[in-house]
């Protein structure tokens, strides 16, 4: 197997964004790419074009009826897709099918041994419910990846972490009672932040009790905070032992953010990116899916994802 990182930019994916000025527009993966080449990560990856997702392949995580629903909304361009967080623009579709379209394609490459892990900056969009959009996201190109990960490939127990400042509620209540999902998310408290949830006592449920790990923090908390903490992640994922391992990495969480009130540094990401690739060098063959999630200061996400694509490819 090669040691290679798959980085997934392109213009067809860079799309993916709301216009007229809203947090998540589509300008987002420049402003990476921008540091990625002053940094020269772009001469250390090798770099994969975007695909599209088929409607049958969104339909492993979404119903039918919103993947119908997002289609019509993209082709009359105005209103909102959920209930205003997400604007219906033209082509949307098409964008959020290319987000969930590339990171198959990241999954292929690495299940077929043409790499070991990926990054896809502009993926990671982790409030999208299989039946609806949430805050900003249309599709959720992560669900899709664990739903084929066992339908296509045979592999069950997948350790999904994610540092976005914002809770990941479209993966943790759909893998709420699923023993092999193994989740880990460090977050604002919901108390003080959208989606509102993410609370301590949350944890899974049945059989799936003690596999889900949430951990919120309060707005004002910064590295310190956040690295005390990093240890149970890892002791999580040591005890439950998964076969691949997906990152969401928004960089949200970083001071300054306009949205949200932690204040890291980019030393948690650097620090969470190299961590988990030694975990999955330990416990799962090496596989690990990297997704640049939220962030809406720029500089901030520049840097926090080329800290991430950095560690993925030194590991």
């Amino acid at each position: 197997m090669k040691n290679e990182v798959k980085l997934y930019v392109g213009e067809s994916l860079g799309k993916y964004g709301f216009p007229n000025g809203h947090p998540f527009g589509p300008d987002r993966q420049d402003a990476f790419w921008r540091e990625a080449v002053k940094r020269g990560l772009d001469k250390r990856a090798s770099i994969s074009d975007p695909r599209l997702a088929a409607e049958e392949e969104l339909h492993r995580f979404h119903t039918p009826k919103y993947v119908a629903w997002v289609k019509q909304k993209s082709e009359e361009g105005h209103g909102t897709i959920d209930y205003g967080d997400t604007p219906a623009c033209p082509g949307i579709y098409e964008a959020a099918a290319t987000v969930t379209g590339s990171a198959l394609h990241g999954l292929d490459t690495i299940m077929s041994g043409y790499a070991l892990r990926t990054f896809q900056p502009i993926g990671g969009l982790h409030h999208a419910r299989p039946e609806g959009a949430a805050g900003f996201c249309v599709f959720n190109d992560v669900g899709v990846v664990i739903d084929t990960l066992r339908s296509q490939f045979g592999i069950r127990r997948i350790a999904y972490v994610d540092i976005d400042v914002h809770h990941g509620d479209g993966l943790y209540y759909p893998y709420e009672e699923d023993p092999d999902l193994i989740y880990a998310d460090i977050h604002q408290d919901g108390r003080t932040l959208y989606p509102g949830t993410g609370h301590a006592h949350e944890i899974g449920t049945g059989k799936a009790t003690g596999t889900k790990l949430n951990i919120p923090l309060m707005p004002g908390m910064g590295d310190a905070e956040f690295f005390k903490v990093w240890e149970t992640v890892e002791a999580h994922l040591r005890k439950h032992r998964p076969e691949f391992i997906l990152f969401q990495c928004g960089a949200d969480s970083l001071a300054g953010d306009p949205l949200a009130m932690l204040q890291y540094t980019p030393a948690p990401h650097a620090h969470a990116a190299k961590r988990l690739c030694a975990l999955a060098n330990e416990l799962a063959g090496g596989r690990i899916m990297g997704f640049g999630g939220g962030g809406y200061n720029r500089a901030n996400l520049a840097a926090a994802w080329c800290g991430v694509l950095d560690e993925f490819l030194k590991a």
